[in-house]
């Protein structure tokens, strides 16, 4: 292959430029500046180029793709600023059909977005809210109905997918949830031994790491793990069947997508969520006393014992009630991005990433009104 090249003959006399266009034009190849060019046409030193006409020579022109008609264009639009004539007689009718084609295309205004002023922009991102608020809620009502639907025609529901998710959401997530809370309670067993060892009470480790994995941290990080692995994929499988058409096959079959997609996937997390956050609690606990053994010297029997005095089943089933919440909001926060999203690659991208985002969002918010509903009621 040889190497696409570009040079300039002027004709001062006459005010015309030719543009001898040589070699193969591939847009994987090194390519002609016609900015560098058009410099070096005028001698460098930026000053008012004597030409009138600028024509083009392509006779010795290879094998050439868009890469070359892109080069073109730039020297048409620059011949419009300059106030020179762009003649295209020495083009092929092919690339002429092509240039045509790029002067029809029309590029997005992107500029719009900032030039709104701030109550402009206040009242568009008022009412986006609202509107994703109202469609939220229709999906959440929807869900319900189609929930009590299947409960009335358990034989309607898909059980095999539904097995087949809490396969892929509870038995695949051990590992990396059972890291994770590890960590966790290795992270947890280190802040609160060094602020109780100044007092003395090495031994409340036990309580502190114990009482915050069951209550909070569990289904906390479980919830999050699961949001970025299990949510993502929920939504990222849904848009990729939307794009290729198949929700759209199933609705014209009078399968409701509700029934058929979202509901198996919800009911596989809100079963398998619980199970990962009491796994999760004993992981984090594990890791609080690894560190409580290896660096304040306590018994693993003493940290057992201590620790059986800070927790009752009430903190259990608190994590539990928030475990449950988590994966329903995990498994709704994944499905509607899917079926929100747009029928393109681009699309699938941006409904896993949405998706994450939102349950994520939820989550935190759902765990704080959580903790005043708790505090509320004495549990």
């Amino acid at each position: 292959m040889s190497r696409s090249q570009a040079s300039i003959q002027t004709n001062p006399d006459s005010g015309e430029a030719c543009v001898s266009l040589s070699g193969d034009w591939q847009i994987t190849g090194v390519l002609p500046s016609w900015p560098l060019l058009a410099k070096q046409m005028s001698g460098g030193d930026g000053a008012t180029i004597a030409v009138t006409t600028l024509a083009f020579d392509m006779s010795r022109v290879g094998v050439w793709d868009t890469s070359l008609v892109l080069f073109v264009n730039a020297v048409r639009q620059w011949c419009g600023e300059q106030g020179v004539r762009f003649s295209d007689s020495g083009l092929s009718s092919k690339v002429l059909a092509l240039l045509g084609d790029v002067s029809k295309t029309k590029v997005p205004d992107t500029t719009d977005d900032h030039c709104r002023d701030l109550p402009t922009t206040v009242g568009m991102a008022t009412l986006h809210l609202i509107d994703l608020s109202g469609q939220l809620c229709r999906f959440v009502i929807e869900c319900a109905r189609s929930a009590l639907w299947l409960a009335a025609r358990p034989g309607k529901l898909r059980w095999r997918d539904c097995v087949f998710e809490m396969q892929q959401c509870g038995v695949m997530g051990l590992p990396i949830v059972g890291l994770i809370s590890f960590l966790t309670g290795v992270i947890l067993a280190y802040v609160a031994s060094t602020i109780l060892r100044q007092y003395g009470a090495d031994i409340f480790v036990a309580d502190f790491v114990s009482l915050v994995m069951v209550r909070e941290m569990g289904a906390m990080m479980t919830g999050v793990v699961l949001a970025g692995r299990t949510g993502a994929a929920f939504a990222a499988q849904i848009a990729n069947m939307k794009a290729g058409e198949e929700i759209d096959a199933l609705m014209t079959l009078g399968v409701r997508p509700v029934d058929f997609l979202v509901i198996p996937r919800i009911l596989a997390l809100g079963v398998m969520m619980p199970l990962l956050a009491l796994y999760s609690n004993a992981l984090g606990i594990l890791g609080g006393l690894v560190i409580a053994m290896v660096v304040l010297d306590i018994p693993a029997a003493a940290y057992w014992v201590e620790m059986l005095t800070a927790i009752d089943l009430s903190d259990i089933g608190t994590g539990l009630i928030k475990a449950v919440t988590f994966g329903m909001i995990v498994g709704m926060a994944g499905c509607l991005r899917g079926l929100q999203a747009q029928r393109n690659a681009a699309g699938v991208g941006r409904a896993a990433t949405s998706a994450v985002v939102t349950a994520i969002l939820f989550i935190i918010m759902s765990d704080a009104v959580f903790a005043v509903l708790f505090n509320f009621l004495g549990w």
